[in-house]
């Protein structure tokens, strides 16, 4: 099988790369890439390890193409702090030890960066329907839940 010319950009910089057209962008992003903060848990879309956006909506890695990332934008866990600076919420997250494993951690900081980016002021109502895509066996949500209310309150301050 032939192998698939991709140009893309990932956490603002412009990537090519060969794949092969069953290959998964979670695959791309950790072999071809070296990105490896998403993670495989479940390879069905149904553990959220693997969450990343595509020009800015919340997808599960594992179930696009690498191939579909053509001409896109796609934005990872390690594309959240800026430089050595930590993201506000990756901050919370330590603050809170709202993070155990490490598994699930990449992509729930990824889904609640794309939520205050869509919705600032979210209730906690609207906080754990986002995060419903999302499994954590380790840390429970509620220190998850409260990081990312009081990530959201610092952001609406500072702005």
């Amino acid at each position: 099988m032939s192998m698939i010319h991709v140009n893309t950009t990932v956490n603002g910089d412009e990537v090519e790369y060969l794949c092969d057209p069953r290959e998964t962008l979670l695959d791309v992003l950790r072999d071809k890439l070296n990105l490896t903060g998403a993670k495989e848990g479940c390879g069905t879309g149904d553990c959220g390890a693997c969450s990343v956006t595509i020009d800015g909506r919340l997808v599960c890695s594992c179930l696009v193409l690498g191939a579909e990332a053509e001409g896109k934008s796609v934005a990872t866990v390690e594309g959240i702090a800026e430089g050595e600076n930590l993201h506000p919420l990756q901050e919370k997250f330590i603050e809170y030890a709202a993070l155990q494993c490490g598994i699930c951690t990449p992509g729930i900081l990824v889904a609640t960066k794309a939520l205050l980016e869509k919705n600032p002021d979210p209730t906690e109502t609207e906080v754990r329907f986002w995060l419903a895509g999302n499994l954590c066996r380790c840390t429970g949500y509620d220190k998850i839940i409260r990081a990312v209310m009081d990530t959201a309150a610092d952001l609406r301050k500072a702005s």
